[in-house]
């Protein structure tokens, strides 16, 4: 099969020493001609989908749920046998209501039956390998098609557009790169062609706090790119430091991690802009980004299929009860997900925003899995988890993980081993991490029977016990 990578990524992965090069030139490309056909393509159909009436929408749900029933059915082992189990006919899907009929699945389905969910050989070149941490704590390994991140970026590009993003524009990154310390020692990265100023979240003291909010002024109007645990450590630098805020500053793009009011409300009032989150996950099942004119979410409902349970597994039709985000997704074809709990929980408000009139399923509330839990390196920052966590191969051998910390700067990592769990797994993991870490927090890995969860049932990934630190994870999360 072709192999199929977006311009953004294919551009990702060059040599820094080639994109140092070329980088100048194609700066002077308009970005939406740089990220390619499949791109514009994608960005253009989402704009005319953002208006959509709610008929014409479902209308495309009801198409694109009927390909993706007939792909798992006559492509993997796994969804065609719970098919026949059930007699279920992906011809005869006829009507939204019809996947009632349909079971849900969760991740241990998807670690059980993973290989037999693949709708392609899994060492095609059209294939990445994913991983994601998972509300249970224990790594959650599938593929997906490399042709979804043009689909992506255009969702997310479009999403910002409510706030003022357009393509092109300086977007500041603070979300978990690697970024080492230039020649005038500032951690700081810039990609001419995207557009991107990285600056480390890994090393969050004030003077480097200092430092990027010095740099950022002169870059002209950007936007931020962020974890909430970020911008909010930011935030808190600049109101007790005295720190003039940068005054180009346009907008607060907040994602992966959950949104809290009041980090909010200070991010806001520190830096006088709008503070906008979107909601999504690696599983690429359900997109929804907030309104422009209030900070519900609006759902994505051409980018996959989503339902609100209760707790017996019926819909959530009544606005202000809350219910489990469930979701079918449009855009990875290679591993199906159909029916995936995806351990999120949220508020329904209704089908129809009355401040600015789309016709979306709209949600407000989000809270699940992405946590804000941090490590406290030995100069007294703080590191986002969510910056650690490894969408590759690292933790493929391991049940479970978690950090533990008492004293800045030291933690113990501990794991549950998998089956054939050795020496070369160690390994990958003390080498992985310590690359990211860059010797602020030194921590040695401690294999366990088992690592207990909260008293909710979700992962703690930083059993924190450092009094005071804020974002840390507590038992009771």
């Amino acid at each position: 099969m072709r192999r199929s990578l977006s311009v953004k990524n294919l551009w990702e992965m060059a040599p820094k020493p080639v994109r140092s090069l070329a980088g100048g030139l194609l700066g002077l490309v308009p970005l939406p001609v740089l990220l390619g056909g499949a791109f514009r393509r994608n960005a253009r159909f989402v704009e005319r989908a953002d208006r959509w009436s709610r008929d014409r929408t479902r209308e495309h749900q009801l198409h694109a749920l009927r390909q993706i029933l007939e792909l798992a059915y006559d492509d993997t082992r796994y969804y065609r046998r719970v098919f026949d189990d059930i007699g279920f006919e992906p011809g005869d899907f006829r009507d939204l209501d019809d996947l009632q009929r349909l079971p849900v699945i969760d991740k241990a389905i998807l670690r059980e039956h993973h290989l037999d969910m693949c709708t392609r050989p899994v060492t095609d070149a059209s294939v990445d390998y994913t991983s994601t941490g998972g509300t249970s704590g224990v790594p959650l390994q599938f593929h997906i098609g490399r042709e979804r991140s043009a689909i992506e970026y255009a969702y997310l590009t479009t999403s910002w557009g409510r706030i003022g993003y357009r393509p092109g524009m300086p977007l500041v990154v603070l979300r978990g790169r690697v970024v080492p310390m230039n020649r005038r020692g500032l951690r700081h990265e810039y990609d001419p062609a995207l557009r991107h100023h990285y600056y480390s979240n890994f090393h969050m003291t004030d003077e480097n706090m200092r430092a990027y909010v010095e740099h950022m002024r002169g870059i002209g109007d950007f936007f931020l790119h962020v974890y909430p645990s970020s911008v909010a450590t930011l935030a808190r630098f600049i109101r007790r430091s005295g720190a003039r805020p940068p005054g180009n500053l346009r907008g607060i793009i907040a994602e992966s991690e959950i949104v809290y009011p009041d980090q909010r409300r200070l991010a806001e009032e520190v830096f006088g802009c709008r503070y906008f989150s979107c909601y999504g996950h690696t599983e690429k099942l359900v997109l929804a980004a907030e309104c422009e004119h209030t900070t519900d979410y609006h759902v994505w409902g051409t980018y996959g299929y989503c339902e609100l349970l209760d707790d017996q597994q019926q819909p959530v039709t009544t606005p202000g009860e809350r219910g489990e985000i469930v979701g079918t997704g449009f855009i990875n074809t290679v591993t199906p997900f159909i029916r995936y709990r995806t351990g999120d929980l949220a508020t329904y408000v209704g089908e129809a925003c009355e401040a600015c009139g789309r016709e979306q399923t709209i949600l407000r509330e989000i809270r699940g899995h992405r946590t804000q839990e941090v490590l406290v390196a030995g100069d007294g920052s703080e590191i986002s988890w969510t910056a650690l966590n490894m969408h590759d191969e690292t933790f493929s051998r391991v049940r479970q993980f978690q950090f533990v910390q008492e004293r800045p700067g030291e933690a113990v990592l501990r794991v549950v081993p998998g089956e054939d769990f050795g020496e070369e797994d160690r390994r990958r993991i003390t080498e992985s991490l310590s690359r990211k870490l860059e010797g602020l927090v030194a921590f040695s890995l401690k294999p366990v029977d088992e690592i207990p969860v909260s008293p909710r049932g979700k992962a703690i990934y930083v059993d924190q016990r450092i009094s005071g630190v804020g974002g840390a994870s507590r038992g009771d999360a």
